[in-house]
């Protein structure tokens, strides 16, 4: 099982002065600990995930991911995820290129359709309002990924997009193509994107009932985790089967909170978290720590999880 820490806040003590400082060291941290990958989420306003609010601080998603390129070495860097419609796509297949080549090859695309509207329009990018355009414009991004990946260099035409000559020089150091995630649930669409075009899913596990500060939502999704979980998987596989793709193929990974401390998580019942999950089908788990700036958590991970998991 490969693990994945995914950086959600950056409202630690001494910001912004010292948030170069702590990133770096989160980063270095994670990557000497043996996480695989390293993540941001690819928002411009905080969402507050289980602390803070959306005027606490956030950073750009992909500068982020640059500047801990070079405080590392072997993690891989991806957002989980980015909203298809921030960017156009032939910018952002330039950008996710970009970082997989200077990172010597550890880039990934992370991607989901969109859906905070709030933020669109506070700061400019046309949110668009019908869900059958936002998964519209998911897929035609997902064929020009592929396509640009490919050094196709003809014309693209599709619904939403078109682009006249989508040079992509350099290629991506990663073969064949940058690791593609695709985040989100959605059984008709979302999952079937995954099956044509992904190399892993992303679902959302939920929060410990021990974790304070979640939503009502996130609870519940984590006490019906099984029934849940198990019937997406399903879902995948099917998906999978009626576009002629190996199931196997793709890394089934979940997104959860965790948070070290005696009123809530020890790092045996993380390893017992990932347990159940491998037992489920689930082969990838990324966490995120409201706490990571403080280090130990990161080192705890890398100390008593990690062993025990790798395995899995």
């Amino acid at each position: 099982m490969k693990l994945g820490l995914q950086i959600v806040r950056f409202d630690w003590l001494g910001t912004p002065d010292n948030t170069g400082q702590v990133l770096s060291e989160v980063a270095k941290t994670a990557d000497r600990a043996g996480f695989s990958s390293l993540w941001c989420m690819d928002h411009f306003y905080q969402i507050g995930i289980g602390h803070g609010s959306e005027d606490s601080p956030m950073h750009e998603s992909y500068t982020n991911l640059s500047f801990m390129a070079a405080e590392t070495r072997n993690v891989k860097l991806g957002t989980m995820v980015t909203g298809s419609f921030y960017r156009q796509p032939g910018v952002l297949v330039k950008t996710v290129t970009t970082l997989d080549v200077l990172s010597g090859g550890r880039g990934m695309l992370g991607i989901g359709a969109g859906w905070y509207e709030l933020e669109s329009r506070g700061m400019g990018v046309p949110f668009p309002h019908s869900v059958k355009e936002r998964m519209g414009r998911f897929e035609e991004t997902l064929k020009i990924a592929h396509y640009m990946w490919s050094d196709d260099r003809t014309s693209f035409e599709g619904k939403y997009y078109r682009l006249e000559e989508p040079i992509c020089s350099p290629q991506p150091v990663s073969r064949p193509h940058p690791y593609i995630m695709i985040g989100g649930s959605g059984e008709r669409k979302t999952l079937r994107y995954v099956a044509k075009y992904g190399d892993a899913c992303n679902l959302h596990l939920g929060a410990h009932p021990k974790l304070g500060g979640y939503s009502d939502r996130s609870y519940v999704n984590y006490r019906t985790r099984k029934e849940r979980l198990g019937h997406k998987l399903d879902v995948l596989r099917r998906h999978c089967e009626s576009v002629g793709r190996d199931y196997e193929e793709i890394d089934k990974s979940v997104l959860s909170p965790v948070e070290f401390s005696p009123e809530a998580l020890t790092t045996g019942e993380v390893v017992g978290m990932c347990r159940e999950l491998s037992e489920m089908g689930f082969n990838y788990v990324v966490f995120n720590m409201p706490n990571d700036h403080e280090i130990t958590p990161i080192e705890a991970i890398g100390e008593e999880v990690i062993p025990e998991v790798r395995d899995m």
